[in-house]
């Protein structure tokens, strides 16, 4: 009974405010270098205290979406020149889940630079530790069925978080951790290709032989032939779906 009585979840005041002014700062309703009413103004009108609309102001800040300007207020910035990679996420959710072509080429393109080299530098770097968490990993993948895609996509995320943190490179697996919401998203889209399971296990299994030989070219090779095949269904199934997952 405990378990079918789970409190009930509404998001926050501060995460409300936050979604209302990303839709109108991406929807061009408050155009670049518009300023903003003041925080007391912001507060009163929309019926919240202060701190909900300063903690809330911040985060769009850190997203690149306003700058808070001492003795000049919030200002509407250009998020294209300023935004940050937490704006991934809110692009996306703003535009209902949908990959616009420029935005998927361009999140593909960055993978790829990033998780080749994360591949090379596995398997001169990586330790006993790491190898003993990826064949967990692929352990796992072996025992699903083609269908389990909610899982899959966990254990492929995983597979790849681990090549960066045997690369040793202390900055590609908080890259990872931050894009993750937006990785899972793609990933997901690819395991509907019932095809793809079967040629993604074999290539973790490859990859993960080539880190334990520290054989960095093979390494990045095959990760290089995993990504191209990714690319390829991925794009058939979101044109397929009009852009949307």
């Amino acid at each position: 009974m405990k378990d079918l009585l789970k409190p009930i979840k509404t998001d926050s005041l501060k995460e409300v405010f936050i979604a209302r002014f990303e839709e109108l700062i991406l929807s061009g309703k408050f155009a670049i270098g518009q300023k903003l009413p003041s925080e007391r103004e912001l507060a009163q009108q929309l019926g919240v205290s202060r701190p909900v609309v300063h903690e809330g102001l911040v985060d769009l800040q850190t997203k690149g979406l306003v700058s808070m300007k001492p003795r000049v207020g919030t200002v509407v910035n250009d998020y294209r020149s300023d935004g940050s990679l937490a704006i991934l996420g809110s692009l996306i959710d703003y535009h209902q889940g949908h990959f616009e072509p420029k935005l998927l080429e361009s999140l593909l393109a960055m993978r790829r630079l990033i998780e080749i080299e994360t591949a090379r530098l596995a398997a001169l770097h990586r330790t006993k530790e790491h190898l003993i968490a990826l064949e967990g990993i692929i352990a796992q993948e072996r025992t699903l069925n083609h269908d389990d895609i909610d899982i899959l996509t966990e254990l492929d995320y995983a597979f790849h978080h681990q090549i960066a943190m045997a690369s040793a490179n202390m900055v590609y697996p908080l890259f990872l951790n931050s894009f993750k919401e937006v990785y899972v998203n793609l990933s997901h889209q690819f395991f509907t290709v019932p095809q793809v399971a079967p040629v993604v296990k074999d290539s973790h299994e490859r990859i993960a032989q080539a880190i334990a030989d520290k054989d960095a070219q093979a390494a990045s090779t095959i990760m290089a032939k995993i990504l191209t095949h990714g690319e390829k269904h991925l794009k058939v199934v979101v044109a397929g779906q009009g852009g949307k997952p």
